[in-house]
């Protein structure tokens, strides 16, 4: 096979998998479930809220594999967030249990193929990268056998009573200028202000942290964080899109803090679906952001503050610059 044909195969087999990770969201909007807003806790699963992490590496799995690993574990009703390949259950000295049926999870980067190196060095140019998308199995933990104690084990939920203090703390450590009051909550790109309604407003105050985070979600956008377009008109395409990571963002931030708030922002079901079904790459896209953008938020949580009071008074700032 001649490399030209390999490399268009290789094109068609990383077209043909965003095409199917697409589609299998695009089926959970269409049905009314949000796949990045699970129903922990409830008779649907009962699995620990956390970011999905290789067992065998310890490394949490990110963007879009995030979501795949999710559904597979409300669909299934795995109770933790463990996963391993056939190999590094075999490593660990267990294995996969007979008839196991694993799950699908991506791994994406960049190659310079060896011709692209020559026409760079011929033309004096500089040699473009061309992505990949590769596709490998995974397992859950529950699905092994005689693995180490300490992989299978489920960590207990974190205490609600230490949740709101670590976000508060985090949103200090930010330093975004945060203001709780008003009726609405907003970021506000020409100001760098997000603005959020106090915990009374919400039927579950829980869920303002989800509301917080969406909206620090946004932020992380601004040209001196991670300079993503914020140009965008309400209502466009790009809007939904930017929608699309900050709902990610939130949902990524929620399961790390191991909060489980129950709103969904259904009214942008809509945008998201045009935006997913006009572009098969788009989801894959917007969770790589989505991860980016949580990483950067919580990489100022303090690791000091489990124990610190919170107290939200409408109309207090939070952080400000």
């Amino acid at each position: 096979m001649s490399r030209k044909t390999a490399l268009a195969r290789a094109g068609q087999n990383r077209a043909s998998l965003y095409d199917e990770i697409t589609d299998k969201i695009i089926a959970e909007l269409e049905a009314g479930r949000v796949p990045w807003v699970q129903p922990w806790g409830t008779l649907a699963a009962n699995a620990t809220v956390a970011i999905p992490r290789n067992a065998a590496t310890g490394r949490p799995y990110s963007g879009i594999n995030v979501l795949l690993l999710w559904g597979a574990v409300i669909e299934r009703g795995f109770s933790g967030q463990s996963w391993l390949t056939f190999r590094q259950a075999l490593s660990l000295g267990g294995n996969v249990c007979k008839g196991a049926r694993g799950t699908t999870v991506v791994y994406a980067d960049r190659f310079v193929p060896d011709n692209e190196k020559r026409r760079a060095r011929e033309a004096g140019d500089e040699a473009r990268a061309v992505p990949f998308l590769k596709r490998f199995v995974v397992f859950n933990a529950a699905q092994c056998e005689n693995l180490p104690a300490d992989i299978t084990s489920v960590a207990p939920p974190t205490p609600t009573a230490l949740i709101e203090p670590r976000v508060e703390a985090l949103i200090r450590a930010t330093r975004i200028d945060f203001r709780i009051g008003g009726d609405r909550a907003c970021y506000i790109p020409a100001l760098d202000c997000v603005q959020v309604p106090p915990p009374q407003a919400y039927f579950e105050p829980i869920n303002w942290h989800r509301t917080a985070l969406h909206e620090l979600g946004h932020a992380t956008g601004h040209a001196s964080r991670l300079a993503r377009d914020m140009t965008c008109q309400f209502g466009s395409r790009q809007y939904a899109f930017e929608e699309l990571i900050a709902e990610m963002t939130s949902a990524f931030c929620c399961a790390s803090l191991g909060i489980v708030p129950t709103v969904r922002h259904a009214d942008y079901i809509g945008s998201w679906l045009d935006v997913l079904r006009e572009d098969n790459r788009a989801i894959v896209r917007a969770a790589s952001h989505a991860s980016k953008s949580a990483d950067w938020l919580l990489a100022f949580l303090p690791e000091d503050q489990a124990d610190t009071e919170v107290h939200f008074n409408a109309g207090r700032r939070v952080a400000c610059r």
